[in-house]
């Protein structure tokens, strides 16, 4: 991933692609980690998963991330066996009901699934902004590429000026709130000087809207800033076969698995590669024109010495 954008975001891979490479890669990754219930699978697509995070919103951010994900997947690993009590190894009880490992190993597969449904979504919002969704859906469902820009932007929005709202009251009281009553009452008042102030916005949103003309005509016109070219139809058949050879390999591997009775026992298999290829492409690329990028400015920096000394 290369430099970052006058946004803050890190320019990636995709953004030399159309935005429907982007599209058909993320929309791969996560239905290939929603559908392989298998322990390999599920840690190579957390691992790549939480890495692309951590480029695009920085380690702090995925750090803090991962602290509450890791808790919810614990969470999930824990309470799993005490609701399904199946399996044949025994770890202890808890009056007249069983504990069983494989309860406990199927727990930590499906937090592990979550935790990578998550960062998956994070990411292609973050490759995915508001402009390249309107430029994919904006003439196909209008109104579906609004919401989704709309809503893609609501979440950082909300935060934002939720701590605007509590910076400002904790600045025009005099105490802290101690008691429990006093911190539901504080809390309580920026909630509803939030909605408050959403709902506001969302009536000015509305009238500018319909003041430039929105739903006016039954088709609208669209500057299109993206343009599909040979490149990206080779990425895309690029994508397609790799998706489908993963798609079987998974397959096997899933059918080959099983969690009950007995957990199977998890062996080196080939067919793992072709999904960590997969899932690491993005990192690979952009680390590949990060390299690239430093032996140009090496060999610019060791002309200009030559020049200045010839000189």
């Amino acid at each position: 991933m290369g430099p970052r954008s006058d946004s803050g975001i890190p320019t990636t891979v995709f953004d030399r692609y159309h935005p429907v490479v982007a599209l058909v890669y993320f929309a791969s990754v996560l239905v290939l980690a929603m559908a392989a219930m298998q322990p390999v699978y599920l840690a190579l697509a957390v691992a790549a998963a939480w890495l692309c995070n951590a480029w695009l919103k920085g380690w702090p951010s995925a750090l803090r991330t991962a602290a509450w994900q890791v808790s919810v997947v614990l969470i999930v690993a824990v309470l799993n066996p005490l609701f399904s009590s199946t399996g044949s190894t025994e770890l202890f009880r808890i009056g007249y009901r069983a504990v069983y490992l494989e309860s406990f190993v199927y727990g930590i597969c499906m937090g592990l699934m979550l935790m990578a449904v998550l960062l998956w979504f994070s990411n292609a919002s973050r490759v995915l902004t508001s402009d390249k969704v309107m430029a994919l859906l904006g003439n196909v469902a209008p109104t579906v590429a609004l919401m989704l820009s709309m809503a893609a932007r609501l979440v950082p929005q909300f935060v934002g000026r939720g701590g605007e709202i509590e910076a400002v009251q904790q600045a025009c009281s005099k105490t802290r709130p101690a008691s429990f009553r006093d911190r539901v009452r504080w809390r309580g008042r920026i909630v509803t000087v939030l909605m408050g102030w959403s709902m506001e916005d969302s009536l000015e949103k509305a009238d500018a809207m319909k003041a430039r003309g929105w739903a006016s005509a039954e088709k609208r016109t669209q500057y299109r800033p993206y343009r599909f070219r040979a490149a990206d139809a080779v990425a895309c058949a690029v994508l397609a076969a790799l998706v489908a050879g993963n798609a079987f390999l998974a397959w096997i591997a899933c059918s080959q698995y099983h969690f009950y009775p007995v957990a199977s026992t998890l062996v080196a298999w080939w067919g793992y590669v072709p999904y960590a290829v997969l899932v690491f492409a993005p990192l690979g690329a952009d680390a590949f024109d990060r390299m690239r990028w430093r032996r140009i400015e090496r060999r610019m920096r060791a002309y200009r010495g030559s020049s200045d000394g010839g000189a």
